[in-house]
């Protein structure tokens, strides 16, 4: 599999270190794993597993070449997500949040802005935020007064500035904005079911000011620095990392259940010796592995497009939704045959009950809410044909 990720291309960069962060991942498992009921309990990541990430690389996934990233392809960061999430599901949520956003801020803002931010923590800036409800950006002299009051800052905890999206007021302009962390009131809100190691926490500005270059477009698929992946913008983006989240997540849970089956298998009334129990096993694999296999094939095509330098077309805009909406679906059905035949297992605190409730805190999210998924559904049936999507919404 590695081998097709990292053949070369003539414009998208294919990152030669795959493997080597493959490697790594593979390496910082055993930890992820036994740090993931510390991490839950505490509410965040651990300091251990915070500085593997660190030393690991991978929150130079997506960050452009020029700045001494690895600036991976779309399916190299589904990979590498999977991965880690596979590992531990919060683990991998807070570490394709923090990649992603440092990444495509440095792309978006250019060279200069990028130093000027990062002028204090160098290679440890990392950023987190959220977009889908837009605070109010007040123009003035050099830049915009930033307010609102924002929710699901995944990974803050461990981030040194807020990244995060506004209106502009004075022309309606979405804009994202990056700032200081400490210029933010964070609220320690997160007592959630699942993802509770995620730490996605409020947060509220109110009249902060940010500098225009510390600002860019949010629509923009233009990056001042970095190779063609960028030019997939926010939406995209964050939809790639999603789908990594979900193949992992589902992938753990298999695991945790065959794994099950083995201590149980041959014992007085195992179900897992049951018929219907290995036809159920059989379809879960064959749901997360279709899943999969659809997810790389939609995501090989939209290399094929940003290495051509083309620009996405609405169709592969549309796929790339609901193949992630997919692979979150699967994921989910996943989680109810496990469930089902773990039995009472499946109620006691541990690894098995963990995946589960950290999948459906997952499945939660507006990339594959129903908005998405009917936009995509109205598309594919030909009853919007000149249509576009603007972030997670099919406009007319």
């Amino acid at each position: 599999m590695t081998d097709q990720l990292v053949r070369p291309t003539a414009d998208l960069h294919v990152s030669g270190r795959f493997d080597e962060v493959m490697g790594r991942i593979a390496d910082l498992d055993p930890v992820l794993r036994a740090e993931a009921e510390a991490n839950e309990a505490g509410g965040r990541l651990t300091p251990r597993v915070a500085e593997a990430l660190h030393d690991s690389g991978v929150y130079l996934m997506s960050m452009p070449r020029e700045l001494g990233g690895l600036e991976f392809t779309p399916r190299q960061v589904i990979a590498a997500v999977e991965a880690l999430s596979r590992a531990d599901a919060s683990t991998g949520w807070v570490a394709m949040t923090l990649q992603m956003a440092a990444g495509t801020t440095a792309a978006y803002l250019g060279r200069g802005p990028w130093e000027e931010i990062t002028a204090e923590h160098g290679d440890r800036t990392l950023a987190a935020g959220q977009g889908t409800r837009p605070g109010r950006a007040v123009t003035v002299d050099g830049g915009f007064l930033l307010s609102g009051s924002w929710q699901f800052a995944s990974g803050l905890h461990h981030a040194t500035h807020v990244h995060t999206a506004a209106l502009v007021e004075e022309t309606g302009e979405a804009r994202v904005f990056t700032l200081p962390k400490e210029r933010a009131t964070i609220v320690d809100d997160w007592d959630v079911m699942g993802l509770r190691a995620t730490g996605s926490v409020d947060y509220h500005c109110e009249e902060v000011f940010v500098p225009t270059e510390h600002t860019y477009v949010a629509t923009t698929t233009e990056p001042l620095l970095g190779g063609a992946v960028f030019r997939l913008g926010l939406a995209n983006f964050a939809s790639l990392q999603h789908v990594g989240w979900g193949l992992g997540v589902g992938r753990r849970l298999l695991d945790e259940m065959q794994a099950l089956a083995a201590r149980k298998t041959g014992t007085p009334g195992a179900t897992v010796d049951n018929p219907e129990f290995h036809a159920a096993y059989g379809a879960a694999e064959a749901t997360l592995r279709a899943a999969r296999a659809w997810n790389m094939e939609v995501w090989a095509d939209v290399e094929a497009t940003l290495e051509s330098g083309a620009t996405l077309s609405v169709d592969q805009e549309t796929l790339v939704r609901q193949a992630l909406a997919h692979a979150t679906s699967a994921a989910e059905e996943v989680g109810r045959t496990v469930y089902r035949w773990a039995g009472t297992a499946a109620l006691r605190a541990g690894d098995l009950n963990r995946a589960f409730r950290d999948l459906h805190g997952g499945t939660q999210h507006v990339t594959s809410g129903p908005a998405v998924r009917q936009g995509c559904g109205r598309r594919l049936a030909g009853l919007a044909p000149e249509a576009s999507w603007v972030f997670l919404s099919l406009v007319d």
